[in-house]
């Protein structure tokens, strides 16, 4: 190394820099002494934490502590209802929350009905010795999870026991039922106080192929809309995948 010249520092890891990250972390952390907190962000900040799996409403993880073979951790939520975090989005009108998701957003009305509130919605155990609640090895875990919500939001989706394309789904079926069934009394004719509707009812909505809308777009422009929108050059292909993911829901609603 020529003299004067300093060795480049690897990046220092960190988590909860965003609001759901946030409130997550903090409910895990209540109630944790500060010496187990201190020794997890040690952890994390090492990356000590091994095979971490996040499914539907569970986290696993083992982490490499002070012994010879690694304590395995496990988190269980208190998992959301799909169907009352819709309802309380119509009533409040933030159902456009769900697409402000999909930008890769973290609007505050949607994560104040998904994001755990209180200890109990965040269930752990731990392998190791220590009887805390909250020991150093759960902590760890927790804020790999938190790091994942900085990342990418819809993880705190599947963490809380739901997933996007769910949400979307539930919400375009209460819009459905919403709409309700025709009047059969009215069957064939328009309302009495629309005289330009002639008395008839309007054709049917014209069908259409199917299509795979991510095949006929050109994919370096569909890239550059993706980057204008504050998708990160390293999660344009995560995108790609939410997109694809998204339009199979849709296409399955048709």
């Amino acid at each position: 190394m020529s003299p004067g010249r300093r060795r480049s520092k690897p990046p220092v890891r960190g988590y909860g820099i965003t609001g759901w990250s946030r409130a997550f972390v903090g409910v895990v952390e209540a109630g944790a002494d500060h010496r187990r907190i201190t020794g997890a962000r040690r952890y994390f900040r090492e990356r000590h934490v091994d095979g971490l799996e996040i499914s539907h409403g569970s986290v696993t993880g083992s982490v490499r502590g002070s012994q010879l073979d690694p304590f395995d951790v496990r988190l269980d939520m208190r998992t959301v209802d799909p169907e009352t975090v819709i309802s309380l989005l119509q009533k409040t009108g933030s159902v456009d929350d769900l697409l402000a998701l999909a930008r890769g957003e973290q609007p505050a009305a949607l994560g104040n009905l998904i994001a755990p509130t209180e200890a109990a919605d965040v269930m752990s155990d731990c392998s190791c010795p220590d009887d805390a609640p909250r020991c150093t090895h759960v902590l760890a875990v927790a804020f790999e999870v938190a790091a994942e919500i900085d990342r990418r939001p819809t993880t705190l989706l599947t963490v809380m026991g739901t997933d996007l394309p769910e949400l979307l789904a539930q919400a375009q079926g209460d819009e459905a039922d919403d709409a309700g069934e025709p009047d059969e009394s009215t069957s064939g004719t328009l309302i009495a106080d629309d005289p330009f509707g002639d008395h008839r009812m309007p054709p049917p909505v014209p069908s259409f192929p199917a299509m795979d809308p991510l095949t006929l777009l050109d994919p370096t422009l569909l890239r550059q809309a993706l980057r204008t929108t504050g998708v990160p050059l390293t999660e344009v292909a995560e995108a790609l995948d939410d997109l694809a993911m998204y339009y199979d829901v849709l296409e399955r609603r048709r």
